[in-house]
């Protein structure tokens, strides 16, 4: 179903996004394999959670779901307790990379065989980055096409631990292989060259597992050993900062824009976008900040600012690759050149974000150069974008980044796919609407 949009008055009010993706995931995951019942409480009812919640039902995990007020409460087997799904080549993961890579790292030493498969996006997605450790492992894992992609058929054995140095920093990869390591023999430990999202590790530690993270002259280490047992325990799940990010934009701006963000999650390995929206000039106030089971969370209050363009790269671009689309609508508004480096995972989302972001860019007349590992993008310095239509290619962020920026534009703007924003934010244009 299309979406039109066209340029915002000034966005004014308050709203609470809903719970960080990422934490959700894991929160389900982990409570799965805990002994005893994990209640969550925040929990982002999207189609990529609700997923993972699905596999795990099929592998004979009782797990209630209350979507209207966000808590679920997952009845966890133990770390030996999954049974093998009774259609066993039915772990139907839909859109979710983060669902795919992280249950290989739990289904690989599970004494029964599964098969994972997902939806066309998935079907294209790289898996060799986390076929290749588990392998080494001990892991059986075989892409059933051949083309290191899903669907992937996983036969459970014995694992052993490793040390492994990631080519790159994600947080899909590093946590497949620690839950991975709660079974092997010995220590498995995941050195990256920068520092990616540690949701798993805080979770693993507040289940009660044996977890080091520390930097050393190599990259950033984290390292767990065999846990006997994981113990449940109560999670509460702050707002997605991806989430909000697409409110920071839009007040950053519409000029006499003001909005209240509430519980909103600032993990220092996610908050890259706010370091950088201010970077760029954004009038952001952090109200203090709290703790929701071991991840800090604040209120953020936005307002109109003039931006300028400015260099993203380098170690910032783990805490925020989530968030470049909505920079690069903030960078095609801003005075001045933006250049985003560094950013090559880009290529490995839902789409290849370069591609896509470039595409939406040059549509509603903002000139831009994609590079191999990011783009160069021209501010309109004040000057109204023009509304066009936008192909999301299925993408979330895509979507929800150039309905922000159709608020900024002059004429329609029209987004061709509005329910794809299901997978992360099912009620985005209502709470766009409320302000």
């Amino acid at each position: 179903m299309r979406t039109i949009l066209s340029r915002s008055a000034p966005l004014r009010g308050e709203i609470t996004v809903p719970g960080d993706k990422s934490v959700s995931h894991r929160a389900v995951m982990l409570g799965s394999i805990a002994k005893g019942t994990t209640e969550i409480t925040g929990f982002l009812s999207g189609a990529d959670c609700l997923s993972t919640v699905d596999c795990f039902r099929r592998l004979g995990v009782e797990i209630s779901v209350n979507e209207q007020e966000g808590k679920v409460t997952v009845c966890g087997r133990g770390l030996r307790g999954l049974r093998p799904a009774s259609d066993p080549v039915n772990l139907y993961t839909g859109n979710s990379g983060t669902t795919t890579r992280i249950i290989s790292g739990i289904l690989a030493p599970q004494p029964f065989t599964s098969v994972i498969s997902g939806d066309a996006s998935i079907a294209t997605r790289p898996m060799r980055r986390i076929m290749q450790p588990l392998s080494q492992m001990g892991a059986h894992i075989e892409s059933v096409n051949g083309n290191d992609c899903a669907p992937l058929r996983i036969e459970g054995r014995d694992l052993h631990g490793i040390t492994y140095h990631s080519p790159v920093a994600s947080a899909q990869v590093k946590s497949s292989i620690l839950c991975a390591g709660l079974y092997a023999e010995g220590v498995t430990e995941v050195v990256e060259p920068s520092l990616s999202r540690d949701h798993t590790e805080r979770m693993l530690r507040a289940f009660g597992a044996e977890i080091d993270s520390f930097e050393e002259k190599d990259g950033w280490h984290a390292r767990t050993k065999t846990c006997p047992e994981l113990e449940a325990r109560r999670i509460h799940v702050p707002g997605d900062i991806s989430s909000a990010a697409y409110f920071i934009a839009a007040a950053s701006l519409i000029p006499g824009s003001e909005i209240l963000i509430r519980g909103v999650g600032i993990n220092p390995t996610r908050a890259g976008m706010i370091e950088v929206a201010q970077s760029m000039g954004a009038d952001i106030s952090i109200l203090g900040i709290r703790r929701d089971s071991a991840e800090p969370a604040t209120d953020l209050l936005v307002r109109y600012a003039p931006l300028h363009g400015v260099t993203i790269g380098g170690s910032v671009i783990p805490a925020l690759i989530d968030e470049i689309p909505v920079l690069a609508v903030m960078a095609a508004c801003a005075e001045g050149t933006t250049y985003i480096k560094d950013a090559a995972e880009l290529k490995f989302k839902e789409t290849d974000r370069i591609d896509t972001i470039t595409k939406g860019l040059s549509a509603i007349g903002c000139s831009v150069v994609p590079e191999n590992d990011g783009m160069i993008i021209e501010g309109n310095s004040g000057a109204p974008l023009t509304g066009s239509a936008i192909k999301t290619y299925g993408d979330h962020r895509i979507a929800m980044a150039f309905s922000v920026a159709a608020l900024a534009a002059r004429g329609e703007t029209v987004i061709d796919d509005e329910h794809c924003v299901d997978v992360s934010y099912p009620g985005f244009y209502r709470d766009l609407d409320s302000l």
